[in-house]
This record gives C-alpha cells, sequence and structure tokens, in this order.
C-alpha cells in the first residue's frame, strides 16, 4: 500500500484542511473543464440525546442545516451522505431512533437536488434496514435497494453497503459486531457484473475503509479493492465511518475518508465536502470547516 505521505511527494498533490468557516479553499482550479460537482458529508448521527465523548448528537441538526445551505447555494449535481446518518438513546427506544432518522432527513431533504444514503452500521443500531429505507428517499432507486448504481454527466456513481455479517446475514436491530462489516457474494457479484457494463469512469461510496485491514475495515476489503482494480474504470471511492477521516491511494485508485459531522462541538467543527470531477478525470475534493481539501490527479494526466 503506498502510504498518504509517500504519494503527496510523489506526485505533488495539494493538501489543505480547512480550519475556520465555512469560506471557500484557496487552491488553484486545475485549467481543464469542470463537468461534475457533487457534495456529501458523513457520520452526522444525529439524535437528542446529550453528548458522549466528543460525539455532539444534537448538534448535527444545525451543522447539517449550514452543509445543505451551502450546497444549495454552490448547486452541486447531487448530495450523499455516507452513513451513520443517526443515533440513539441509551437505552435503546425504537420510536424514538425512528423519529430522529425523519428529523434529520426532513433537514437532510431540504437539499434542492438529488440526494442519496450509504447504509452505515448504527443506521441498524435500533432499527432494521427496511425501516431505515422506508424512511428516506434515494432519488430515483427502489426503496429495497440497499446498494445501487447510477449515472449522471459522464460518470457512474456506485453504492455499496457493507453491513452484513461474515455468514451473511444484514445488520438488523443491533444484532451485530460492528467491526464485522463484510459484502456478500451477491453483491460482490451485482458489483463485478455493474463494473463490467460501465461505459462511463467510475466512482464509489461506501461506509466502512476498503483501504486497509483494521476494525474500521470492511472483512473482505482485499477482495473488493481486486475487483475495483480489474475493472480500470474506478477513479476513486468516498468513505466514512472513520471519524478521523483518512486518505490512501493503493492501484491508480483514490481512498478518501471525510470526517465525521457529529465530531465536536460548535460550527467550527462541522464538516462537509463538495467533489469536483474534471474533464481529464482529476478530482479536486475541496472540504469545509473541519474536512480536508486534496487534489486528485491520475498518473500519467496534467493538471
Amino acid at each position: 500500500m503506498v502510504t498518504r505521505r509517500d504519494f503527496l511527494r510523489s506526485s505533488g498533490l495539494f493538501v489543505a484542511g480547512l480550519f475556520a468557516g465555512p469560506a471557500y479553499a484557496t487552491m488553484a482550479e486545475p485549467s481543464h473543464k469542470l463537468p461534475f460537482r457533487f457534495g456529501m458529508v458523513t457520520d452526522v448521527h444525529y439524535a437528542d440525546v446529550a453528548a458522549r465523548g466528543e460525539r455532539h448528537y444534537r448538534e448535527s441538526l444545525a451543522k447539517m442545516g449550514e452543509c445543505i445551505k451551502l450546497m444549495n447555494a454552490r448547486k452541486v449535481e447531487f448530495l450523499i451522505e455516507l452513513g451513520d446518518f443517526k443515533d440513539q438513546d441509551e437505552p435503546v427506544l425504537e420510536k424514538n431512533t425512528l423519529q430522529y432518522l425523519k428529523t434529520i432527513e426532513k433537514v437532510f431533504g431540504k437539499f434542492k437536488g438529488p440526494r442519496y444514503h450509504v447504509l452505515g452500521n448504527h443506521d441498524m443500531d435500533s432499527i432494521s434496514k427496511t425501516q431505515f429505507q422506508s424512511s428516506v428517499r434515494n432519488t430515483g432507486i427502489n426503496r429495497e435497494s440497499t446498494y445501487y448504481s447510477f449515472d449522471k454527466k459522464g460518470l457512474h456513481l456506485v453504492v455499496l453497503d457493507a453491513n452484513y455479517t461474515a455468514g451473511g446475514s444484514d445488520y438488523d436491530h443491533g444484532n451485530f459486531d460492528w467491526r464485522d462489516a463484510n459484502i456478500p457474494a451477491a453483491e460482490l457479484d451485482w458489483l463485478r457484473t455493474d463494473l463490467e457494463s460501465a461505459t462511463l469512469p467510475v466512482i464509489v461510496f461506501v461506509h466502512q475503509q476498503l483501504d486497509g485491514d483494521d476494525d474500521h475495515c470492511v472483512r473482505n476489503a482485499e477482495r473488493i479493492r481486486q475487483v475495483l482494480q480489474e475493472s480500470n474504470k474506478v477513479l476513486a471511492v468516498f468513505q466514512g465511518h472513520k471519524h478521523s477521516g483518512q486518505y490512501s491511494y493503493i492501484e491508480n485508485i483514490h481512498y478518501y475518508t471525510l470526517k465525521a459531522m457529529v465530531t465536536g462541538s460548535g460550527g467550527e467543527n462541522n464538516s462537509y465536502a463538495i467533489v469536483d470531477v474534471y474533464d481529464d478525470q482529476s478530482i479536486m475534493v475541496t472540504g469545509y470547516r473541519r474536512a480536508e481539501s486534496i487534489r486528485m490527479q491520475i498518473p500519467g494526466k496534467t493538471t
């Protein structure tokens, strides 16, 4: 695995963390045409409960409101959240969990464009996948589909669901170990077929990490990476789950983990990003508040 530091040293990528206000990044944009722009956020963990450690659950409502306001102003093509959209009480009350989900979805729904969800482990901590899917909207996608794909403006977008046990069972009402995340054989076959039929460059979204082997990673991540690499079509994978964020570059694919929205108190500790994809297949992530910015250049191409 090429480390983030090694890759930045060899490719000259510019990386800058933004730590104050929702100001725009001051990176020089590539001279190539900008065909596509979308927004993303992750690990919102909204619940009307007191903070626990660094997780300030109630504040995610206002943080999401700020995110939506900027995404509407920038007129991004779509907005996607990368999992752990809501949280729960202690002790657990299912009816409250469903209400927290509906409350944060209502704010998310103020985005004036297509919106999408990626399932995270906390999304099934006290409800089922069916209950979650019934309370949210993925634009143009069947409500029963927890993994899916769609095309937009010259890109093929793939959403994965790694919330299965090693035995292939769905995460359901907290009956799982969050460290036991897997993409089952049926979904892997679907992914392989979907990539084979794709005629456009691909971007993948998933909650748990695919770029390592620690507790935050999908157990069969190496096998998934092999399928992505063999397609020769995947530009980048965008992930959540690890609240501190992460970046890796493996076999010509960028893996960017967005920092969690729920971490830290106050607007200065918000986190969300806009992704610009250029016609030379380079990508620029502009991070807001705590989120990091990075320009991803495809080997052999120049910006």
